[in-house]
């Protein structure tokens, strides 16, 4: 059995509230993986601090390039948010390990990924509906066959 979830189209506010924070997040994703194709001092400074080996950052740079990809196409948005929000939790746990600031360094990785799901569900209609659906609250569904 196959559920339709159906909601009304989101209000262009909301859909624009929407792609201006993932449009946040996905610039500074964008931002921190160029870096790490770069070979930058701020860079191996940061990978030596947190303990990895400075070699990785190019790889790393590219996993975070593809992950951002499947965010911004539409079709794989919500995979592309699993994997973004797997990948910003390692970075916590990496902040975590070396007893970094809790709110500036700890806690960064969540608030983009706060406004990588946020603005998904502000745009995505099918969430939305999903969100509510999971929540309890009332939705239109109706079993398919």
């Amino acid at each position: 059995m196959r559920w339709d979830f159906q909601t009304a189209p989101a209000p262009r506010k909301l859909l624009w509230t929407g792609r201006i924070l993932s449009s946040l997040a996905v610039l500074f994703l964008l931002w921190d993986s160029v870096i790490k194709l770069i070979p930058l001092t701020p860079v191996a400074e940061a990978f030596t601090r947190l303990g990895y080996p400075v070699r990785l950052a190019p790889g790393i740079g590219i996993l975070e390039l593809v992950c951002v990809a499947l965010y911004v196409i539409p079709a794989t948005s919500v995979p592309g948010a699993i994997v973004l929000t797997g990948f910003l939790g390692g970075a916590i746990a990496s902040h975590v390990r070396v007893g970094d600031p809790l709110l500036t360094h700890v806690f960064f990785p969540l608030y983009v990924a706060l406004l990588l799901w946020g603005g998904l569900l502000l745009r995505d209609d099918g969430l939305r509906a999903f969100t509510k659906r999971s929540m309890g609250a009332p939705a239109a569904a109706r079993p398919h066959r």
